[in-house]
């Protein structure tokens, strides 16, 4: 499991804005299988917004999904990452599964970078 570049492969769709909306979008066309964890967490995070008198669970999980929208512009990354979980969550050899948990860790850091850059 070597960690390679975010994109070593292109995106399939433009970057959305980080705005509910363009997220709900993005998520909806690449990852609707995701669409109602992300409502879930939508709720959730409103009434913990609410609760704390702040926008930064706001902010937050707006930063999450887009993340993971950034993730899944690129096919081949959003299967690097898949594949990288799901090894870490099934094999029984530990120094492959903690390989496994910073190639996901090193996708999903890139994937910030990108959009804090």
């Amino acid at each position: 499991m070597g960690a390679a570049p975010l994109h070593g492969d292109g995106p399939v769709a433009p970057r959305p804005e980080r705005i509910p909306d363009a997220l709900r979008e993005a998520i909806a066309v690449l990852a609707p299988h995701r669409l109602g964890e992300m409502e879930q967490e939508k709720n959730e995070t409103l009434v913990m917004a609410v609760a704390q008198n702040s926008l930064g669970p706001i902010r937050m999980f707006l930063l999450r999904w887009a993340v993971v929208a950034e993730i899944e512009r690129h096919p081949e990354t959003a299967r690097r990452l898949r594949r990288a979980e799901q090894v870490a969550a099934e094999s029984a050899d530990p120094d492959l599964a903690r390989r496994a948990v910073r190639e996901a860790g090193d996708i999903i850091r890139a994937a910030h970078r990108e959009l804090v850059a």
